[in-house]
């Protein structure tokens, strides 16, 4: 038998079941810590950011400066930028990694699946033949060929 050793799951293993008192998508103006918080990239009305416990490597999100859940009450202003930096993250994904395809939306509400449910987001996960492999089947596990870090800095670079 082989070990796959991913001792950065270990982070989200422990969350699991525990309510953080912050949102996460609640950055504010000061870009000092944007580096440590994964925020590859802000808008006037959104911010790129990627995800912490990512399905691949460079899983990012596109989230609103204002704190909302609901979408359907979102400015067309700031849906319309939230597009604009997607398509942006999407060709830097390309350019940097070469996916095959990709994923892309948001999960609404507890019954839709959103984790976090008080700050609506868009995810953007690109994709590859194979990807899905036994390891998210059997273990509910994925392998990531990349550190965190180093997805930030290749995406911040070319964002």
């Amino acid at each position: 038998m082989e070990f796959v050793w991913s001792p950065w799951r270990y982070d989200y293993m422990a969350s699991i079941g525990k309510k953080s008192t912050s949102c996460v998508f609640c950055i504010g103006e000061d870009p000092s810590q944007d580096a440590s918080r994964l925020i590859v990239y802000r808008g006037s009305l959104n911010f790129v950011i990627l995800n912490l416990f990512p399905y691949t490597s460079g899983h990012f999100m596109v989230a609103p400066f204002v704190h909302t859940a609901r979408f359907d009450e979102a400015r067309s202003e700031q849906v319309a930028e939230m597009m604009e930096l997607a398509q942006r993250g999407m060709r830097a994904l390309s350019a940097l990694y070469r996916p095959e395809g990709f994923n892309m939306g948001m999960n609404l509400g507890h019954c839709a699946g959103a984790g976090i449910r008080e700050h609506f987001h868009l995810h953007v996960v690109p994709r590859w033949i194979g990807d899905a492999n036994f390891m998210g089947i059997t273990a509910e596990t994925r392998v990531l060929p990349e550190e965190l870090a180093v997805t930030y800095r290749r995406m911040a670079e070319v964002f």
